[in-house]
């Protein structure tokens, strides 16, 4: 009778607490999705019956008329902003507010991902944002530029090879396999100094051990889940993001090529030499960023914060973890832009053209050859790239954590007060959403560069579209991602006809229950061999 009374008690408690815990937005008028009791929202994409951008563009599409909505991440509310205005003033005007992306793993338990640029927080992330800036400007593109060529010089010789060795005279690829090696061989070449095909050599260790860190599968997602919402246990039980050979492999990479080059004193101008000069304090801004010299309409600027002055100690530990960061970025992001600029050349052949005949005249003008100037230069290239960002970005949403309390206003006309975000909470640009909004952009599912050109950009209206972040917590590298994008495009196109074939998936569809953009049977193009 006893344990009856006190499981009736133990029930009534966990109901209550339920009810106040999943009545945080109806208080404010606020308007969201009804939770599944301790699951919260999105049970749809765990169990493998949506993809994740289904998802957000459903519930996105769910409330028109709100500025934002909430919708809850197990026990934790979660703020969904639509709003444009509001967008801005979280991301610009009141930054220091959301200055933090969400805690994902605590430095003290996995330093190799803790520590770098994306996780880290505060001043220390804006320490680290201005030590890393310098990095990043159009002139240190420019002298990478050539190693991304030669990945690319290597890709297509080996494709060539491959389709005059067939009997069909052509080659049905797998472009996220295709794009994911030519990233890893840049990234190899670029971050950690290294000579990579992995498109000759399927299984060479570093595309291995790359695939290990960037494995997003059902472990590293529960991994995930458990260093948000149950940290204490990860932090019992020492669970770490990477294995301890992948950790074991890039630590000893990235030591061995920086004392090997201190030794010898190698100077090359990649990603191990910047943060070596970062490390010595010799890494400072040569050149104001601007928008302007990188003839990119995609590219963000660098705030007041990358533009400070810091003058602080790293440790070794600290840089290789933004070398780690750098490849996460390449190796999945990069390639998944890459992916579909690929897919959208085959499913839109007479795009193609007016792209080939772009690069035929850039050709002539320039002797067969290309640097950074004249790729930048290329405004057709530009408004593809753009466009290819804008249907398919490869972050899907953008997230923030309140730092300090915040009114975020009246969540609609009818709200009966404004909506008071707690220090903590957490908040989400719908950014997928918003780039497929014909508010915004009229047509949206059809893939159009014009909306890009001299005489349609101003019709844009700015923070609607944002696939590199806004505000000074930006994407650091838009502009070696928008390089290697273009200059990939460029090379392939440059020797090769891109075709859809009979396993190309017409229409698009995303593969229910993953976060990566993966279509269903595949990503499948055929590549000819340009007459």
């Amino acid at each position: 009778m006893l344990f009856l009374i006190w499981s009736a008690v133990l029930i009534v408690a966990l109901i209550l607490y339920l009810k106040k815990t999943y009545s945080v937005f109806s208080k404010y008028g606020v308007k969201n999705m009804t939770p599944i009791p301790l699951v919260g929202n999105g049970l749809s994409v765990f169990i493998g019956r949506e993809h994740i951008v289904d998802y957000s563009m459903r519930i996105y599409q769910q409330y028109p008329e709100e500025r934002f909505f909430g919708s809850y991440e197990f026990l934790r509310p979660l703020v969904i902003v639509k709003d444009i205005e509001l967008i801005k003033q979280i991301t610009i005007k009141d930054f220091e507010y959301f200055l933090d992306h969400k805690t994902m793993v605590d430095d003290r338990i996995d330093p190799l991902f803790g520590r770098n640029l994306f996780s880290l927080k505060g001043e220390e992330w804006k320490d680290m944002r201005a030590t890393l800036s310098p990095a990043f400007t159009s002139s240190k593109m420019k002298l990478m530029l050539p190693f991304i060529v030669e990945v690319g010089n290597r890709m297509t010789d080996e494709l060539k090879k491959q389709i005059k060795e067939s009997d069909e005279k052509y080659l049905d690829i797998e472009a996220k396999d295709l794009t994911t090696r030519y990233a890893n061989d840049v990234i190899a070449s670029c971050a950690f100094g290294l000579k990579v095909d992995s498109i000759a050599e399927e299984n060479n260790e570093f595309f291995r051990m790359g695939k290990v860190i960037t494995n997003f599968g059902i472990s590293t997602i529960i991994k995930m889940f458990m260093f948000i919402y149950l940290p204490f246990l990860t932090k019992m039980l020492n669970i770490k993001v990477f294995s301890e050979a992948a950790a074991n492999f890039f630590k000893n990479l990235f030591m061995n090529t920086m004392n090997h080059r201190k030794a010898n004193n190698i100077v090359r101008p990649d990603m191990i030499h910047l943060l070596m000069q970062a490390k010595k304090g010799k890494l400072v801004h040569e050149e104001k960023p601007s928008k302007e010299a990188d003839a990119g309409f995609a590219t963000v600027d660098e705030s007041e914060v990358g533009t400070n002055n810091v003058n602080k100690d790293w440790s070794d530990l600290d840089l290789i973890a933004q070398a780690l960061l750098f490849f996460f970025a390449g190796f999945e992001t990069v390639s998944t832009a890459m992916t579909f600029a690929l897919y959208q050349m085959a499913v839109t052949p007479e795009i193609q053209e007016k792209l080939i005949k772009e690069i035929k005249e850039n050709e002539i003008k320039n002797g067969g050859k290309f640097d950074y100037n004249s790729i930048q230069n290329m405004a057709y290239m530009d408004m593809v790239i753009s466009e290819v960002l804008r249907l398919w970005p490869p972050a899907i949403a953008l997230d923030r954590i309140c730092t300090k309390d915040y009114n975020l206003g009246r969540a609609n006309d009818k709200a009966p007060k404004d909506y008071i975000m707690r220090k903590g909470d957490c908040l989400q640009i719908a950014n997928w959403a918003i780039h497929r909004d014909p508010k915004y952009f009229p047509n949206p599912t059809k893939f159009d560069p014009e909306r890009f050109s001299e005489e349609n950009k101003h019709n844009i209206q700015p923070f609607s579209y944002m696939p590199f972040g806004l505000g000074p917590r930006n994407c650091i590298g838009s502009r070696f991602a928008l390089c290697e994008v273009k200059v990939m495009l460029y090379q392939i196109l440059q020797h090769f006809e891109v075709e859809a074939c009979e396993r190309t998936c017409i229409p698009p569809e995303f593969i229910p229950g993953q976060f990566n953009l993966n279509l269903k049977g595949g990503n499948w193009l055929r590549l000819k061999i340009r007459q």
